[in-house]
């Protein structure tokens, strides 16, 4: 079970779905974005009010995980946090499917590389780290871009198990969901959720407080 202590820091960050809208100055409420972020951090604070418990938000819109790694000095471990929340990969696969002249695609071959360096880099620096999948707001598994998704989101699980990290099946909370309500309910893209679906989030992440 995932714990937090009283001023302790929490880091979320990945593509915009983690962005949501934030802004500068990192660590005021004010600027966590609309997403499933703000929503967590006043879940927190709401269930915990003995504890203050910082919560960070450096999403940025657009973001691949090559982007990642490009400002992960600067924008992750120059933080020191206590406990690291990535979910990264959604770009990573939409862009081999909306951009078909890219010359620089980050195959899944590439994707588990650099994740690896970067999680080997910054475990022996960050106490927890929570791994978070990509996912994509469709049901049906046989969609060519819902299934290379999945094969995505298998190496996010994988690396949890190498890692020994914290893990949230983002695409299994969607999908429990679209047993019974249409995607179409949730976005318009099959990307970027409502605040059903930031929801859906924020309580797949708070189960790992259960």
């Amino acid at each position: 079970m995932l714990e937090f202590k009283d001023g302790q820091t929490l880091l979320f960050t990945g593509d915009s779905i983690t962005d949501c809208g934030r802004s500068l100055p990192l660590g005021s409420r004010k600027t966590l974005g609309n997403g499933y972020v703000s929503l967590l951090d006043s879940q927190l604070a709401a269930n915990s009010p003995s504890k203050t418990i910082r919560v960070l938000n450096t999403g940025i819109s657009g973001n691949r995980i090559t982007d990642l790694k490009g400002r992960w000095q600067e924008d992750i471990l120059k933080h020191r946090p206590d406990c690291l929340s990535i979910m990264i990969g959604i770009n990573d696969v939409w862009r081999q499917f909306d951009t078909l002249d890219d010359p620089t695609p980050v195959t899944p071959k590439r994707f588990e590389k650099i994740y690896h360096e970067l999680l080997e880099k910054s475990t022996p620096q960050i106490p927890k780290i929570i791994l978070m999948t990509p996912f994509l707001i469709e049901a049906n598994s046989a969609d060519p871009m819902r299934q290379m998704m999945d094969q995505y989101g298998r190496i996010v699980k994988q690396l949890a198990k190498d890692f020994n990290t914290e893990f949230v099946d983002t695409q299994a909370a969607f999908d429990a969901y679209l047993k019974y309500q249409p995607a179409e309910s949730l976005c318009d893209d099959r990307v970027h959720p409502n605040q059903i679906g930031h929801l859906i989030l924020a309580n797949a992440f708070i189960n790992l407080l259960a």
